[in-house]
């Protein structure tokens, strides 16, 4: 089956971009975590984030906000112990500010869709040259979610965050996902 250029043949990610990579997600819960996901990918490559995610599920309290926004120091000295996640303290302290400025908002999931008007915005890329890491909506989701609290939520964070969520869906004109997503499937 024909991918996208990004994903390699590892099983893990052929299944991610299969299954889960430019689908429309609204899942307060789905996206809390692939906000936090992204954040712990940031100089990093998305296999590293992939292969550790089971991990980051349990000892992120299966990305529980209300948990993950009361994690105390303690919790995270211990976690910079665990070498099954990306230890980072700047990380980790930016999942528990991010945990208290998703509570913080009325709405999280429609806060994030009103970036894109609330429904996916559909690319039509012909390949990877077209592409971009950074677009102007996702510069300006950086701001409002900069504004709202959140750290790590850079323009190209945020921009990974909404392919990886389906607000826009990159997904190339030469990949089998293209036809099925692009037609509303």
């Amino acid at each position: 089956m024909p991918r996208c250029f990004w994903c390699s043949e590892d099983p893990l990610y052929m299944a991610y971009h299969d299954q889960e990579w430019g689908t429309p997600l609204r899942d307060a819960q789905g996206l809390f975590e692939l906000l936090l996901l992204e954040g712990f990918q940031a100089g990093l490559s998305w296999i590293t984030v992939l292969r550790k995610r089971e991990h980051y599920r349990q000892v992120m309290f299966g990305f529980d906000v209300q948990r993950v926004a009361q994690m105390s120091d303690a919790e995270i000295d211990e976690l910079m112990l665990d070498p099954g996640i990306i230890r980072n303290r700047l990380k980790l302290n930016a999942a528990r500010r991010n945990a208290q400025a998703w509570l913080a908002l009325e709405d999280p999931v429609g806060f994030l869709w009103s970036f894109v008007g609330g429904k996916p915005v559909v690319n039509h890329f012909k390949d990877r040259s077209e592409v971009p890491a950074v677009t102007p909506t996702a510069v300006e989701m950086s701001k409002g979610l900069k504004k709202a609290g959140f750290t790590f939520v850079g323009p190209t964070i945020c921009y990974a965050l909404m392919q990886a969520s389906g607000m826009v869906m990159d997904h190339t004109r030469d990949c089998d996902r293209y036809a099925q997503l692009a037609n509303g499937g």
